[in-house]
């Protein structure tokens, strides 16, 4: 699907690495060829901050004298997991339970990527939700900020409320009725 007039080009692979206070990182095209520079506004036009690395991701390019360039992100699926990664209460989840739990819009308090950890709130209601550093990875993020929205669905693990999947925030809003 390439436009010759526009030198846009449809593309399918999988991120190479992608760091967030760069600003930018690297896909890897599943047909081969040079690596493809994504930059942070292409991936928040997508409507994220930060994406995990090996997460695979479909995309438009657009070929310039400087290389091959992300221009738009059609879709973000998280890496394949693997069965060292993962935690205890998740594990214990088949995946169709923790789809059926309804998302809740939230917050970032802070979050730390060297210990692998942090903690959010859901809005209106007091208590912390854990995230860790594994469930970012496998909803296809590499990290959070504080102060970032987010649409997350909660579990109540062994030690308290841990996030099962992250989102963007606008997944978590309420759908608009029609006509309003």
């Amino acid at each position: 699907m390439a436009d010759d007039q526009d030198n846009l080009k449809h593309v399918k692979g999988h991120v190479k690495w992608f760091d967030p206070s760069k600003g930018f990182g690297f896909v890897v095209a599943d047909s081969g060829g040079p690596d493809i520079l994504l930059h942070v506004n292409v991936l928040r036009n997508f409507g994220q901050n930060s994406i995990a690395d090996e997460a695979r991701i479909e995309l438009v390019t657009h070929h310039t004298e400087r290389g091959v360039q992300a221009v738009e992100i059609v879709s973000i699926a998280p890496p394949e997991r693997d069965d060292s990664a993962g935690l205890r209460d998740l594990a214990e989840l088949p995946a169709d339970v923790v789809e059926d739990i309804p998302l809740e819009p939230g917050r970032v308090k802070w979050f730390d990527k060297v210990k692998g950890f942090g903690f959010a709130n859901v809005f209106g209601k007091p208590e912390d939700v854990f995230l860790h550093i594994e469930v970012l990875r496998l909803s296809g993020l590499a990290d959070v900020q504080p102060g970032e929205a987010l649409a997350m669905r909660v579990i109540d693990g062994k030690r308290g409320r841990m996030a099962a999947q992250v989102f963007p925030w606008e997944m978590g809003l309420p759908a608009e009725e029609p006509g309003g």
